[in-house]
C-alpha cells in the first residue's frame, strides 16, 4: 500500500514537471522587434502611390512568395522589407527605362491577420490593428472560456524567418501574423 502511494506521488510529480517542461519564456527578441520598423510579410496589403502616375497607384498584396506584382516592372520583393525599402526598390525598378524620376510612396493598407486559438469563445483568424494586445485579441475571439488560463498565453512569432514560441502576459502587444494560444488552467 505504501509502495503504491509512493509510486502514485512520484508519477504525479513527474507529470507536473513534464507539464512545466514545455514552458518557454518569451525570448528577448520578442520585445526588441516591437521597437523596430515594421517588416512586410505574406498577407500584407500595401498602398503604393506613384506621383502623377494614376495607372500605377493602387493597393497590392504581398503574395506567399513575398513579392508584389507591380505593373511595368513585374515582381518586386517585399517580404522582410520596410515600407521605405520597398519605396526605394520600386523607384529603382521604374527608373530603368519607365519613368525618369519616380516619386514613390508606400504605406501598409492592411496588415496580415493574427490567429487566436485554445480556450477562447471563437478561435480563428482576426484582423490586426496597430496597438493590438493579447487581451484585445482574446476579446475579439469571444473572450476566455471558463477553463482558460487568464494570466499568460503562448505566442508564436516569425522573427526574421525563424519561428519562435514564448509565454507572455496578456498585456503584451501583438505583431501581425502572430498566433496566440490560450492554455487551459490546471485548477
Amino acid at each position: 500500500m505504501k509502495r503504491t502511494a509512493a509510486l502514485l506521488r512520484a508519477l504525479a510529480a513527474v507529470s507536473l514537471l513534464a507539464g512545466c517542461s514545455s514552458y518557454r519564456p518569451a525570448p528577448p527578441a520578442f520585445h526588441a522587434v516591437l521597437a523596430q520598423p515594421y517588416h512586410l510579410g505574406a498577407g500584407d496589403q500595401v498602398r503604393v502611390t506613384v506621383f502623377e502616375q494614376d495607372g500605377l497607384s493602387n493597393t497590392y498584396s504581398v503574395d506567399q512568395s513575398g513579392y508584389i506584382s507591380f505593373p511595368l516592372v513585374g515582381a518586386v520583393p517585399a517580404r522582410g522589407h520596410t515600407t521605405k525599402q520597398l519605396e526605394r526598390e520600386i523607384a529603382n525598378k521604374l527608373r530603368q527605362g519607365y519613368i525618369r524620376d519616380p516619386d514613390v510612396s508606400v504605406e501598409v493598407a492592411r496588415y496580415r491577420p493574427v490567429f487566436v486559438m485554445g480556450e477562447v469563445g471563437a478561435a480563428g483568424q482576426y484582423s490586426y490593428v496597430p496597438g493590438l494586445t493579447v487581451q484585445k485579441a482574446v476579446a475579439m475571439a469571444g473572450g476566455y472560456s471558463p477553463r482558460a488560463n487568464q494570466e499568460s498565453v503562448d505566442i508564436t512569432r516569425d522573427l526574421n524567418g525563424k519561428v519562435l514560441t514564448g509565454r507572455v502576459a496578456t498585456s503584451d502587444p501583438l505583431m501581425p501574423g502572430d498566433t496566440v494560444y490560450v492554455r487551459e488552467r490546471l485548477f
